[in-house]
């Protein structure tokens, strides 16, 4: 069974860092893209990164483009999100996920918020 697990969410002040990591399981991790969503209390769920198989390609939301770093290492088979820069509106619940066999998983979410 396919499981993703986050970890890494924390409260940290404006302008601050935080690395997030996703374990994955379940799957041959090197064959699929990894993706990493957001989702604001009220909002709708937000894709932030994107990274192909080898990490050789990545897509960012222009809200991050600049301050996050999405990257994996395929022998550990996890995926990391590298935040800089933190803004209280990247306040969100982090979500890892990926597409596979015709259904979308998700792991249960890290909770990161940035405050004063």
């Amino acid at each position: 069974q396919v499981q993703l697990v986050e970890s890494g969410g924390d409260l940290v002040q404006p302008g601050g860092s935080l690395r997030l990591s996703c374990a994955a399981s379940g799957f041959t991790f090197s064959m699929y893209f990894m993706n990493w969503y957001r989702q604001a209390p009220g909002k709708e769920r937000e894709l932030v990164a994107r990274i192909s198989e080898t990490g050789s390609s990545t897509y960012y939301a222009d809200s991050v483009k600049g301050r996050f770093t999405i990257s994996r290492d395929n022998a550990k088979n996890t995926v990391y999100l590298q935040m800089n820069s933190l803004k209280p509106e990247d306040t969100a619940v982090y979500s890892c996920n990926v597409f596979y066999q015709s259904r979308m998983y998700w792991g249960q979410g890290t909770q990161v918020t940035v405050s004063q």
